[in-house]
């Protein structure tokens, strides 16, 4: 089994930043890729960054640029710097990774004012 606790969501004015936290324990490697995933009201999840075992890292084109995921290996912990926040970004972000079956974390709300 594996456990993701995502934290560091609220309430930010647009063109502001926040960083989202998501903390892995359970049955996982120290290195294991892993995803954030946003979903907004009535629109399907969706996948916004990856950062690889060897600590690459890709990005959606609606966040390239503005958001940067980075881990904390000794942690088991991955980050996502989210900068220049607009409106759009509004959503419930996830992330996840993939142990035998893919796993969720509960959410963070983040919620971007105008």
């Amino acid at each position: 089994q594996v456990q993701l606790v995502e934290s560091g969501g609220g309430l930010v004015q647009a063109g502001g930043s926040l960083r989202l936290s998501c903390a892995a324990s359970g049955s996982i490697g120290s290195i294991n890729p892993m995803d954030w995933f946003r979903q907004a009201p009535g629109k399907q999840r969706e996948w916004i960054a990856t950062i690889t075992t060897a600590g690459g890292t890709v990005y959606a084109d609606s966040v390239k640029g503005r958001f940067t995921i980075s881990r904390d290996n000794a942690k088991n912990t991955v980050y996502l710097q989210m900068n220049s926040l607009k409106p759009e970004d509004t959503a419930a972000y996830y992330c996840s990774m993939v142990v035998l079956r893919r796993y969720w974390g509960q959410g963070t709300q983040v919620t971007v004012s105008s």
